[in-house]
């Protein structure tokens, strides 16, 4: 068969012939399949190849960006010039991703809106704020060779914790050092980066400046709050609000102040209540809220409802905004500073209605569902100046009726801080009720008839106690809770409060101790707990909590919870810092560790904001 009949076009009899220099129809087919081919090749190999995009680069902008230098008479080789920043942008363009460049324009957009360029500005953003870095942000190396190389270390753990989380789960709520992944309770909903959060303020306050600016970044871009979630409004506020409002006391970056007011604007419909009490969980795109329903009744739980002062104050200072102050301030009715009333000496129940502000359930602790409540009375008063005189006659009211009906001494010469339930005293501790000793030195000074010496002595006391129920374990870690019955003291003799799971209170109480007194041993129980720490919590990748303290060795829960990085590890750096960081009178802690200035009596602008 001839080669010609296997095309698919052939020649017609009767065509005119050729020239000996012309083609046919089927050659110019051919030669048209062979220069496409050709073609082809050429962007393939520009486009897919590597490196391919410096070709691309030299072939489409050269010219154009030679040719702007030629009549504009700039240098391309200058930062300042066009000629190099737009073949930079151009190459980098090209080589994102479509959702890198969406990101890439939100994020140009919010600037503008921020700085009020451009169509759209929003009219009612955030109002100008002279930034002034309050004294002691960040400390300097210690004198002493010994305290400086423990200071050391625990920034290494700190290093190491924020490593594998950002290698196993960066952008997750936190880490699963054991198998290496991400996790999330579900006290965050589908929020994110809990971790990264809670953690800027002590990347900064340890002087890890790259991997704050890696942090910021990813808030920066990262972190939204406009989904359909279910949060906590106590865990948000504590670990995201206040996370945000340190992070930019502490570095002035504007993205955290503008972040902090957008979140507490999505946690203001959770006072939509009969009372003002706000609701315990709230979606933050429908604005409903209800409260757990584990609670005696449905009802509000103190110690999360009386826990939102100190970051609102704030919020309100930064925005320019009373409503989040007047939400827990006395203006608004009945609210967290209000909330010592009804039927027992100590004044205090753990449970209070929404509908009519009643208590509906008998149990009063200092610990677990009570605890912050009483933290946040001192520290409103002390984070206003001392001026806030309401807040302090709460605390140093709540703090005699906790010590007549609540503490307790061992026969062994232990002082606890008992439960009541039910009309009965229960002589159980929690590891959560150890910040008391803390607390209460923490007030001392400004406790009255002369009290302050009493109340640091009952301060070590209780810190003694809490560093007992650390030495009486195998592993020298304390349990969740421990009791003072049955023959046993600072002991736990429930599986289920055996457990250790990084938890802040016994170090910070060290801490606070330390600071005010200047007793060395002190820093020697800090420093058992971090060999603790290191033996038996660290694994390859981070620091896990455990199942038993008594065992011999250990069973990791397999969670490095976020407020490992936000306050166990911070607690333990300022322990064997010197006091000029972060110094009392001029910082007060949210019960989370982050660091929140005093508002002075003598800055009006702020004062204003807040009538």
């Amino acid at each position: 068969m001839p080669v010609a009949s296997l095309l698919p076009f052939t020649v017609t009899p009767n065509r005119k012939s050729a020239s000996p220099t012309s083609f046919r129809l089927t050659e110019k087919f051919i030669l048209l399949l062979v220069f496409s081919a050709f073609i082809t090749l050429c962007f393939g190999a520009i486009f897919f190849l590597p490196d391919s995009t410096k070709l691309l680069s030299g072939v489409f902008f050269r010219s154009s960006s030679v040719e702007a230098e030629t009549r504009t008479g700039t240098v391309s080789d200058t930062s300042t010039g066009t000629g190099k920043d737009e073949k930079i942008l151009a190459k980098d363009t090209l080589q994102k991703g479509a959702s890198e460049i969406k990101q890439d324009i939100k994020s140009d957009k919010e600037k503008l809106a921020l700085n009020g360029q451009g169509k759209g500005a929003k009219t009612d953003s955030l109002p100008f704020v002279q930034y002034e870095r309050p004294p002691g942000a960040t400390g300097h190396e210690p004198a002493d060779p010994d305290i400086k190389a423990k200071r050391a270390k625990i920034k290494e753990m700190m290093q190491f914790s924020w490593d594998n989380y950002k290698r196993y789960a960066w952008g997750s709520n936190e880490l699963r050092p054991v198998s290496k992944q991400g996790h999330s309770s579900n006290l965050f909903g589908s929020l994110k980066g809990a971790t990264i959060v809670d953690a800027l303020d002590t990347l900064y306050i340890m002087e890890m400046y790259d991997e704050f600016e890696a942090a910021t970044e990813w808030v920066e871009r990262n972190l939204d709050f406009n989904m359909n979630a279910e949060i906590s409004v106590f865990e948000v506020n504590i670990r995201f609000v206040g996370g945000l409002l340190s992070a930019y006391y502490l570095s002035g970056k504007e993205v955290f102040r503008r972040k902090a007011v957008e979140l507490g604007e999505k946690l203001l419909p959770a006072f939509k209540t009969p009372t003002g009490i706000p609701w315990a969980l709230l979606n933050l795109k429908s604005g409903i809220g209800r409260n757990w329903p584990w609670a005696s009744g449905g009802s509000s739980i103190l110690a999360e409802y009386g826990t939102l002062h100190l970051e609102f104050m704030h919020l309100s200072a930064l925005s320019g905004r009373p409503v989040f102050a007047e939400k827990v301030s006395s203006s608004s009715g009945v609210t967290p500073l209000q909330c010592i009333e009804h039927h027992t000496e100590l004044n205090e129940d753990i449970f209070h209605s929404l509908c009519c502000f009643r208590c509906v359930a008998d149990h009063v602790s200092v610990g677990g569902l009570g605890d912050s409540f009483y933290e946040y009375l001192l520290k409103a008063w002390l984070m206003s100046d001392k001026t806030d005189e309401e807040g302090k006659k709460l605390y140093y009211d709540a703090l005699q009726a906790i010590e007549k009906n609540l503490i307790r001494k061992s026969s062994g010469g232990l002082t606890y801080i008992a439960e009541w339930k039910g009309g009965l005293l229960e002589h159980k501790m929690g590891h959560l009720t150890c910040f008391a000793g803390g607390m209460i030195a923490l007030g001392a000074d400004g406790a009255p008839d002369d009290k302050t010496g009493h109340q640091m002595e009952l301060a070590a006391e209780i810190t003694r106690t809490c560093h007992e129920s650390y030495t009486r374990t195998s592993m020298k870690l304390g349990p969740e809770a421990f009791r003072f019955d049955g023959g046993v003291e600072a002991i736990a003799t429930r599986q289920n409060e055996k457990y250790f799971i990084l938890r802040p209170e016994v170090i910070e109480t060290y801490m606070y101790m330390w600071r005010f007194t200047h007793d060395p041993k002190y820093r020697q129980w800090g420093w058992e707990a971090v060999q603790a720490l290191e033996k038996y919590c660290r694994v390859v990748g981070g620091y896990s909590g455990v199942r038993d303290v008594y065992a011999n060795t250990p069973n990791h829960d397999d969670v490095q919870q976020s407020f490992y990085l936000a306050e166990t590890l911070k607690y333990l750096y300022l322990l064997f810092s010197d006091d000029d960081h972060l110094p009392f009178e001029h910082w007060v802690f949210n019960t989370e560790a982050h660091p929140l200035p005093v508002i002075k009596k003598q800055n009006p602008e702020i004062a204003n904001k807040l009538k």
